[in-house]
């Protein structure tokens, strides 16, 4: 599986930015999505995940403000982010997981990172 990340770049407060994370490969073998982002000086956080059977779930701090999906038919999972705060600043990293029946049981694939900045 590869992964090619997009759509980062510069907004203010308050603004809108949409990743888009463009799978090829064996897409149908992932069992969760992922995106993760890192910001300047701190360790990469885990910040929305989509499982396969269609649960979300997200960080605290992007709560009710971010919303991760997939497109089946574009081969793609983006991460719509709205409302954006300067602390969202980092490199945005989309993520797939495969989980095997037997050791080493977790795949996990990366795509490059794609940078957000937002200016106050």
């Amino acid at each position: 599986v590869q992964l090619q990340a997009s759509g980062g770049g510069l907004v203010q407060a308050g603004g809108s930015l949409r990743l888009s994370c463009a799978v090829s490969g064996s897409a149908s073998s992932i069992d969760v999505w992922a995106w993760y982002r890192q910001a300047p000086g701190h360790q990469r956080e885990w910040v929305a995940t989509l499982t396969n059977s269609g649960d979300t779930n997200y960080i605290d701090a992007v709560t009710g403000r971010f919303a991760i999906s997939r497109d089946t038919v574009r081969n793609t999972v983006s991460l719509q982010m709205n409302n954006l705060k300067p602390e969202d600043t980092a490199v945005y990293y989309c993520n797939a997981l495969f989980i095997a029946t037997k050791a080493p049981y977790e795949h996990n694939y990366w795509g490059q990172g794609t940078l957000v900045t937002v200016s106050s």
